[in-house]
């Protein structure tokens, strides 16, 4: 099992240092794997028959949809929306408009999915009016690493379907569990802005906003505001699948686009390539770690790891701690899908076994993921903000830190409280 395990390590930190993206070096470390160590499977009959059975489940129809959904805001402009419209009513809040950062990346993230794509769009309006205004840049900067990974755990969430579709659980129900700890996280956030603000001082002073300043705020977010809760009335009602949701959400995009004036062929032309792109980079980390993991089962390697942890001994609590610093150093070379396609065949059975419920550990999963996405060095929040900012990793980091340890925090507030994520769906079953 060493022997396997450190070609294993080899094959892949070769294969990411050659530069070659992560779906491919997941596929040719199971490829090699097994022609090394199971040479008499015929991988090319076995390898397409891993591949077409990673692309097959249904819900993953609707990943393609979300994305294309949240493409189409970003051509509107939603994130210049989102501040105009935002500004009016946190501005007088402790902490000011620092508050835009969080309360636009949940709402972006309700409609996008995406924690990259959360930070990028806020983050690019937001930052230069917070810069410009006076406020602390440092919090200015963690509190966007922070708030921008709302957009795993808000639904609809990429991340989410595809932790359903490898743990083979329902993505409504994740959808739903992860509706109050994304917003718990939300005003934890929003609390420590407003503490730092207060018991700092530093606060610039801002004027008391119109009646019509916040009418005007109400018709810039208005349309967001809707879609999500036409989407979210769908989800909880049980009027629609999955797939049916990011549809509904494909058509209220395009629609919000029309009624802002924002509509061209050439910006939908331009949304729909993207989409395409980011479609196909995930599903090609789907595939190649479809492979790497059925390689795993053939060898014997989760089996083996369950059986050394499971022979330590851990409290159900203990075992929790473990995956969390486990999956936190993963995260400090990996991106999310990849986190979770390579690991779920290990960790679930563990958890499972510990009693722990499936569904509560998707989202625990996630908030581990969002703790990966601002940590250093490869945490992708952090570069998404470097490119905006010219700030340095480790000036970045440093200002996410706070908003780090609330993520490690509330990780470990989720194991002792589950009901946090799991009252929501029960209530509604």
């Amino acid at each position: 099992m060493f022997e396997i395990a450190l070609v294993t390590g080899l094959l892949f930190v070769a294969l990411l240092a050659g530069s070659v993206w992560i779906g491919l070096s997941l596929f040719a470390t199971g490829y090699l794997l097994l022609s090394i160590f199971k040479p008499n499977i015929p991988m090319e009959i076995f390898s397409s028959g891993v591949i077409w059975g990673a692309l097959i489940p249904t819900p993953l129809l609707s990943l393609p949809l979300f994305i294309l959904m949240s493409e189409v805001l970003v051509s509107a402009g939603l994130g210049r929306s989102l501040f105009s419209g935002l500004a009016p009513w946190v501005g007088r809040l402790p902490g000011g408009l620092l508050h835009v950062n969080v309360v636009g990346s949940t709402l972006f993230a309700a409609v996008s999915g995406s924690s990259a794509a959360t930070t990028a769009i806020v983050g690019n309006v937001s930052l230069p009016q917070l810069q410009a205004r006076g406020y602390d840049r440092q919090l200015a900067i963690g509190s966007l690493a922070g708030a921008g990974t709302l957009g795993f755990l808000i639904p609809p969430s990429i991340i989410m379907i595809i932790y359903g579709v490898v743990a083979e659980q329902s993505i409504l129900e994740l959808f739903i569990a992860g509706v109050v700890p994304g917003l718990t996280l939300a005003a934890l956030y929003m609390f420590y802005i407003a503490a730092h603000q207060t018991i700092t001082g530093t606060q610039p002073a801002v004027d008391r906003p119109s009646g019509r300043d916040l009418l005007r705020g109400l018709r810039d977010i208005g349309p967001i505001v809707i879609l999500i809760g036409t989407i979210m009335s769908a989800l909880y009602l049980g009027f629609a699948s999955v797939s049916e949701l990011a549809a509904l959400g494909v058509l209220g995009a395009v629609l919000i686009s029309v009624l802002m004036g924002r509509f061209s062929w050439r910006a939908m032309l331009g949304a729909g390539r993207r989409a395409v792109r980011t479609s196909a980079m995930i599903g090609l980390i789907v595939i190649g770690a479809a492979l790497l993991n059925s390689a795993f089962g053939f060898l014997g390697i989760p089996k083996a790891i369950a059986g050394q942890i499971g022979s330590f001994g851990l409290s159900p609590m203990a075992l929790i701690v473990v995956l969390l610093i486990f999956y936190a150093v993963l995260g400090m070379f990996l991106d999310g899908t990849s986190i979770i396609v390579m690991t779920l065949p290990i960790t679930l059975p563990l958890i499972t076994a510990a009693g722990f419920d499936a569904i509560w550990f998707g989202i625990f999963v996630v908030v581990a993921v969002e703790i990966s996405q601002i940590t250093p060095p490869i945490g992708f929040n952090l570069f998404v903000i470097q490119s905006q900012t010219g700030e340095s990793i480790g000036t970045i980091a440093r200002a996410a830190l706070p908003f780090f340890g609330i993520l490690l925090g509330f990780a470990l507030l989720l194991a002792v409280f589950p009901d946090l994520a799991l009252w929501l769906p029960r209530t509604l079953q």
